[in-house]
């Protein structure tokens, strides 16, 4: 079994980060979106690493094989975002995204945070059931705290409450 290392992302990550973004998005799921429109991916440090928020990388073999942030949003509540894996290392044999999520959901519960959003196009239909799966919720756009980002393409909406946590929501 192949070892997959999960570290916080550094700038030596970056032009991969990219690359393997928007390859997902753009050629395999034909989502018109580019950098241009992702201006979070061009200063990750600034935009995702502070406060409670964070950007991992998931390698194999030295491989970007996965990326997954957490955006903090206020109130002890974050956005998951930038959740990507290269198609050839999705599924349990690698377990690429269940190892990222976990690592979020560990940070989570380290920083005391209450609630995890996230949203998601209509095309990510896999990811959809693997949120389901590990206990996010759906939700309607409107019951949003005001500070989540939205992105155009954004259709579904989840909500996780960290397990021992005492939420507000």
């Amino acid at each position: 079994m192949t070892n997959t290392l999960i570290r916080e992302y550094s700038d030596t990550d970056k032009h991969n980060v990219i690359n393997l973004i928007l390859f997902i998005q753009q050629k395999e799921f034909e989502i018109p979106i580019d950098l241009k429109d992702q201006q979070d991916l061009m200063n990750i440090p600034a935009f995702y690493q502070k406060n409670n928020g964070n950007f991992w990388v998931a390698k194999i073999d030295g491989i970007t094989a996965g990326t997954i942030a957490l955006l903090d949003i206020g109130n002890h509540c974050v956005a998951l975002r930038k959740m990507f894996v290269k198609a050839e290392f999705r599924g349990s044999k690698f377990g690429v995204g269940q190892n990222l999520l976990n690592t979020v959901f560990e940070w989570a519960m380290q920083k005391n945070i209450q609630t995890i959003l996230l949203g998601t196009t209509a095309k990510f239909l896999a990811a959809q059931r693997f949120y389901e799966k590990n206990g996010f919720l759906e939700i309607e756009k409107t019951v949003l705290p005001k500070e989540f980002p939205v992105m155009s393409v954004d259709v579904k909406f989840y909500r996780y409450s960290i397990p021992g946590v005492k939420n507000s929501k």
